[in-house]
């Protein structure tokens, strides 16, 4: 949108924007798609929604249908699935913002056929009832006997000012990424709702039990059979060393690639940098490196890191002491994520190529890992705890 066509937009009151993008949809022949609806005969039925990052709404419902009591349902916003994540209904963003028609849908099928809602990011579940005022929302969803929750991804909670004073390589410290005051505001709004709420809450990671000490760390799932192989490791001269990230500026492509390539030139590894390749593809190019560099600035990790250490390969990444206490307490087991930040990538790369033994070692455990925290059954048991059975 033309920036003075967008600043007339935002000066339009609601109740026009809804007429006009409704009428836009009606000359276009759109349909609203009907709400997703439960197996009725289940005595527990969950909608999870709208944002679905990196899949895991679709996976935590999945899981929680494991217990043979469930029955759930995950839904998205088109424009925040644009990497195509499974997912059980998708609806476009117009839609859920502007059709009234819709909105109304969504609340009649959560009131008659859902019990139970887990909201993401403090999005609105009902798109853009009452301008999205998410106060207004949950009261409705409760009064019509819905229990909620709130589960929080990452920078819908992470507060900037409280990441940079306590993280040296934080992506908060400058704008080169996002403007760490308006996120500020943003973060700040959704951690008020979740203390005025009071419902239950989980984090995906457990990075973010330092902006929400009360909520459940949740974990993130992926499907460990789809990264297993049987590659060898650690075997050619140069260690093959591949880095793919989702957005070089968090995860700290610029601070590290100028030291990968250096150490590419030299002929200790082979760096490989990629973008923008399909998820599906992504298990045979991991199953080929020896080494997948993934963040280094958020002190956490997440989905690519799991995958990495399904794959039984070396993930090097900065994660903090507080992250390795909280997972490792529950996984019964040490993170085997060799410690990392742009500071020491060049010393712990060359220690790789020379200790190749122990890195084996480290990386054989990531298998294991995954599957005692990130494969579904800790995420499930955790939402039949403190929600669904609660």
């Amino acid at each position: 949108m033309h920036p003075a066509a967008e600043r007339l937009w935002n000066l339009t009151p609601k109740l026009a924007q809804d007429a006009i993008a409704s009428g836009i949809d009606r000359l276009r022949g759109a349909v609203p798609p009907p709400p997703p609806v439960p197996d009725p005969e289940m005595p527990i039925r969950l909608l999870v929604g709208p944002v679905n990052y990196a899949g895991q709404g679709y996976r935590w419902s999945r899981a929680v249908e494991e217990t043979g009591r469930v029955s759930a349902r995950n839904y998205v916003h088109e424009a925040n699935n644009p990497l195509g994540y499974a997912s059980d209904y998708t609806v476009p963003w117009r839609t859920a913002e502007h059709s009234r028609s819709w909105q109304r849908s969504m609340l009649e099928t959560l009131s008659e056929q859902y019990t139970h809602v887990l909201i993401e990011a403090c999005f609105p579940i009902l798109g853009g009832r009452y301008s999205g005022d998410m106060y207004r929302q949950a009261a409705e969803l409760q009064e019509a006997g819905l229990k909620l929750a709130i589960v929080g991804h990452g920078t819908d909670i992470r507060l900037p000012s409280r990441h940079a004073e306590l993280h040296e390589w934080s992506y908060f410290h400058t704008d080169e990424w996002v403007a760490p005051e308006l996120v500020e505001k943003v973060v700040s709004k959704n951690l008020k709702l979740i203390d005025d709420l009071g419902v239950p809450t989980f984090v995906s990671t457990a990075g973010l039990l330092l902006d929400v000490p009360e909520a459940h760390f949740l974990g993130v799932i992926i499907d460990p059979e789809k990264w297993a192989n049987d590659e060898p490791l650690l075997v050619r001269d140069r260690l093959k060393v591949v880095h793919a990230p989702t957005n070089p500026i968090p995860k700290g492509t610029t601070l590290i690639a100028p030291i990968a390539r250096r150490l590419h030139d030299e002929g200790l590894i082979e760096y490989v940098e990629l973008r923008g390749i399909p998820n599906d593809q992504m298990p045979a190019i991991f199953a080929d490196a020896d080494v997948v560099l993934d963040q280094f600035r958020g002190a956490d990790y997440g989905v690519a890191a799991c995958e990495t250490m399904a794959s039984g390969r070396i993930v090097l990444a900065h994660v903090s002491d507080q992250v390795r206490a909280e997972v490792e307490s529950r996984a019964g087991m040490t993170l085997p994520i060799p410690e990392t930040t742009p500071g020491t990538i060049e010393s712990v790369l060359r220690d790789i190529a020379a200790r190749r033994d122990h890195y084996r070692e480290i990386a054989a455990q990531g298998p294991e890992f995954v599957r005692r925290l990130h494969s579904g059954d800790y995420s499930r048991n955790v939402l039949m705890q403190h929600f669904l059975d609660a």
